[in-house]
């Protein structure tokens, strides 16, 4: 009898297993490509892992798949027989589905579609508007070269005032893109990518504008974790100044 319910155990265990094996698929072709090997990756404990592989020989349609527990930013890779690792890694917002990832050889990053995935959207609408104030970052360096190849102390400092408030802006725009988008786990994500040094009120508005399941997922939990080292970290940096404070008085 106990080894009927062992057994018992052993199949509901592996069963289990087989409905996690995979709940993404990601699917299509890399025109021009004729030998390689594309890896779905993932980031786990910081180390880039691969989650499932494809030889591609002569057919660019490829599927990969993988389980995830929530919407998260995966990879797709391309190890190219020339062994030339420039521009071949894809960076994408996967859900659970099916996503489809459609690019060619030459510019296997930069020419890349993707559909499928309503974080992916918001994720290419985002990056579309930090194009633009990443533009204006770099007319300010060479703005700034030039004053200073001038000794333009002046103008130096007017470059420093224009960064400061663009960066300000910068900031801004992706605390309101978040809030704006609190039912969607990219808000968390943003928070914890883009302005994890912001003051610790502006991300702590994210976090409290999100909607339950988020706060739940992958990022909202990371987050929420992150929230509570900073604060922790603050509290101790407050203890240090207070002691030296009183140390030098």
């Amino acid at each position: 009898m106990k080894k009927l319910a062992l057994l018992l155990l052993i199949l509901i265990g592996i069963t289990a297993c087989s409905e996690k094996e995979s709940n993404l698929t990601v699917t299509g072709t890399v025109k021009g490509l004729k030998k390689g090997t594309l890896y779905l990756q993932k980031i786990e404990d910081t180390l880039m892992v691969n989650v499932d592989s494809m030889v591609v020989d002569g057919d660019p349609a490829f599927t990969l798949e993988a389980y995830i527990d929530s919407p998260q930013m995966m990879y797709l890779y391309l190890e190219k027989v020339d062994n030339n690792r420039f521009d071949d890694r894809i960076d994408f917002f996967a859900d659970k589905g099916e996503i489809t990832i459609n690019t060619n050889l030459e510019k296997f990053e930069t020419e890349a579609k993707i559909v499928g995935s309503a974080n992916q959207e918001k994720l290419m609408e985002y990056r579309k508007m930090m194009s633009r104030f990443n533009n204006q970052n770099l007319d300010l360096i060479k703005e700034s070269f030039e004053a200073e190849k001038a000794e333009d102390e002046e103008r130096l400092m007017e470059v420093d005032k224009k960064y400061d408030r663009l960066l300000k802006r910068k900031y801004l725009y992706t605390v309101n893109f978040a809030v704006n988008n609190k039912d969607l786990e990219i808000a968390p994500y943003l928070a914890l990518s883009e302005v994890f040094d912001a003051n610790i009120k502006y991300l702590d508005t994210i976090y409290t504008s999100l909607s339950p399941k988020v706060k739940k997922s992958k990022y909202g939990e990371e987050l929420k974790k992150f929230l509570k080292e900073r604060r922790e970290q603050e509290k101790l940096e407050e203890k240090v100044e207070e002691q030296s404070t009183t140390d030098n008085s």
